[in-house]
């Protein structure tokens, strides 16, 4: 029996080892297997270099779990090793001692340590009061060896008996670890982290992983069922695709996978962190915001590639070049994807938009290069719904009517089309084109592109009246005196619990309702973003009160006989109630004044109180 030190020059060493290696204790099963993945392919190649004779065999990895000796075993049937090897590989680690070590990374992230070294290995001293290795070279002349290990700088190494070649790590797990002795847990762990292993792996007699995912093949090797079955795989609880873009690309950088797009609905949360991350086929981490940009973590899918530069643990990205090509590359392919979309079915893009539209905007307001392809294939759908245009469309149809005075193209759009309907169709009766945004990005969207684009101004339907809508430096007279609009103006002067409120007194159609309810494009933008998680402004706006401006249309009809109205309760009945349909129609009355109208109405109806004309109540 030899027996012997590691070669390091301090006994602190381990410990060491053991506070920066891995902060997550799973992490051990992901290196000992992909060790053994390593043993396994490297075989695999030097038989079909001739440097192998004969048949090589069965080459599966096994893992064992022993409750009674408290072990678990990683076995595999690869390239083993010599004597020579293991004190090569094992007893010499590659670096002159701690006190460098610490020297060289003072400072840095303790994350971003031991890969140069090659201390996979070593994570399994993580869970184990004992490490054993039996290995046996594929060579002739090697020899079965045993290493053996508590933790310690101290080792022993001796010959040993084992019939197959390739070698055995059997973790001796300590008393705080006992739970990978556990076979839903070990279960759990390969199934993260060694699923797609490019080896079959087997634990309880069943294969938990698949050597060759569709990420692996030749697109042209891949049906339209293949991808949708992996995708199954990968997500078994979702919904199909919409489609998907498989990644391949050799230089400047290695690169595979496939990216999905999910079908997502208004609100977007929950889908994010569902693109995985792996370096030759072995799992790195779902978190993969260094290599995507934030509007593709929407996507779902796989990303695979040797040359993303990883710590020691494999778990967190580096600053590198590398990394930005790789995301502007991602980016550029998913601008192509949906430009080639766009241009081959609009009418199947226009279906899918209600998912697709999320991804689109996020991207324009977060990437400028997305922004510049985005322009031909983003669309606005019609508040009515079915008609769909791009910005360069929409311009075409409203370029006579929508300009204001400053030669700004006016976009008016919609956030709610039910309630905002009274809106919307006295619009279109002027020949305006309205468009839906009301997903959760269209605040953030319409603040980023009337940045970017400086000749587009978004008006909220309901944000003015409508002859206010479009700036343009006309105005119509009302037909009532100086005298009677500040006598309407005092009579609508009422105050209204959390409303800031306006009067003023407009010369409008006399088919216009007598009191239009708006609230000033601004204010709502930014209540609109604080309710969304906004900050900055949108936060100290959103704690202030609603401000609300009341047009009284002093071109109606009714105000002749409100005017002239002797009976000052009736009179301000009649106002209140005018001021309340307003209000309620931009959902702005609530709580004891909701109530106190109705039940105002219910008494109108009833005959309590005295009846105004019923022109009045349904005028609205």
């Amino acid at each position: 029996m030899q027996k012997g030190n590691i070669r390091v020059q301090t006994e602190n060493i381990f410990p060491i080892i053991k506070k920066f290696l891995y902060s997550d204790h799973e992490i051990f099963i992901r290196e000992l297997v992909s060790n053994a993945v390593d043993a396994t392919q490297k075989l695999k190649t030097l038989a079909s270099n001739g440097e192998v004779k004969g048949n090589i065999g069965n080459l599966d990895i096994h893992v064992i779990i022993d409750k009674d000796k408290k072990t678990l075993t990683i076995s595999d049937k690869g390239v083993g090793m010599t004597e020579e090897e293991v004190d090569k590989y094992i007893n010499q680690v590659a670096f002159s001692g701690a006190e460098e070590f610490l020297e060289k990374y003072k400072g840095k992230n303790e994350a971003n340590i031991i890969g140069h070294f090659g201390l996979g290995f070593y994570s399994s001293f993580m869970v184990s009061d004992k490490v054993e290795i039996i290995s046996k070279s594929y060579k002739e002349d090697g020899k079965p060896v045993k290493w053996e290990c508590d933790g310690s700088p101290e080792y022993s190494f001796e010959e040993t008996e084992k019939k197959e070649r390739g070698t055995d790590i059997v973790l001796f797990i300590n008393e705080e670890s006992k739970e990978f002795l556990e076979p839903e847990r070990i279960r759990h762990m390969l199934e993260k982290f060694c699923r797609f292993l490019p080896v079959p792996i087997f634990f309880e007699d069943k294969q938990i992983n698949n050597p060759t995912p569709a990420w692996t093949k030749k697109p042209a090797d891949l049906t339209t069922q293949d991808y949708q079955d992996f995708y199954k795989e990968l997500y078994p609880f979702s919904e199909a695709p919409l489609f998907w873009i498989h990644l391949n690309v050799d230089y400047p950088f290695n690169l595979t996978g496939i990216l999905y797009f999910p079908k997502v609905k208004k609100s977007f949360e929950i889908q994010k962190d569902k693109i995985q991350l792996y370096s030759n086929q072995v799992f790195v981490t779902d978190e993969v915001k260094d290599i995507v940009p934030e509007f593709l973590m929407l996507l779902h899918g796989v990303i695979d590639s040797p040359d993303i530069p990883l710590n020691v643990s494999r778990s967190y990205l580096q600053g590198d070049p590398n990394v930005k090509k790789i995301g502007s590359y991602i980016t550029k392919k998913v601008a192509d994807k949906l430009d080639e979309l766009f241009k081959d079915d609009r009418k199947s893009f226009e279906e899918k938009w209600e998912s697709l539209g999320l991804i689109v905007k996020y991207g324009m307001i977060t990437d400028d290069k997305f922004l510049e392809k985005a322009n031909k294939f983003n669309l606005f759908e019609d508040a009515t719904g079915g008609k769909f245009y791009t910005l360069e469309e929409y311009r075409t149809e409203t370029e006579a009517l929508q300009k204001n005075k400053d030669g700004k193209l006016v976009m008016l759009y919609t956030t709610d089309p039910v309630q905002q309907n009274s809106f919307i169709k006295g619009a279109e009766q002027k020949g305006y084109k309205v468009v839906k945004l009301e997903t959760i990005v269209d605040a953030a969207f319409i603040n980023n592109m009337e940045m970017k684009w400086n000749d587009v101004q978004f008006v909220r339907v309901d944000a003015d009246i409508l002859e206010n809508l479009i700036d343009k430096n006309e105005s119509n007279e009302s037909v009532l005196s100086k005298e009677e609009e500040e006598k309407l103006k005092g009579l609508f002067s009422v105050e209204i619990p959390e409303l800031h409120t306006t009067i003023e007194v407009k010369g409008l159609s006399a088919e216009s309702a007598p009191v239009i309810a708006t609230r000033p494009e601004f204010m709502r933008r930014m209540k609109d973003m604080a309710m969304n998680g906004g900050g900055g402004m949108g936060s100290f706006y959103g704690n202030m009160p609603e401000e609300v401006t009341l047009t009284v249309n002093g071109n109606h009809p009714i105000y002749q006989s409100i005017l002239t109205e002797e009976d000052k309760d009736q009179q301000g009945q009649l106002v209140k109630n005018l001021t309340d349909l307003a209000l309620l129609s931009q959902g702005l009355l609530k709580g004891n004044e909701l109530t106190t109208f109705i039940n105002r109405n219910v008494e109108m109806m009833e005959g309590k109180a005295t009846k105004p004309k019923s022109k009045i109540i349904t005028e609205i």
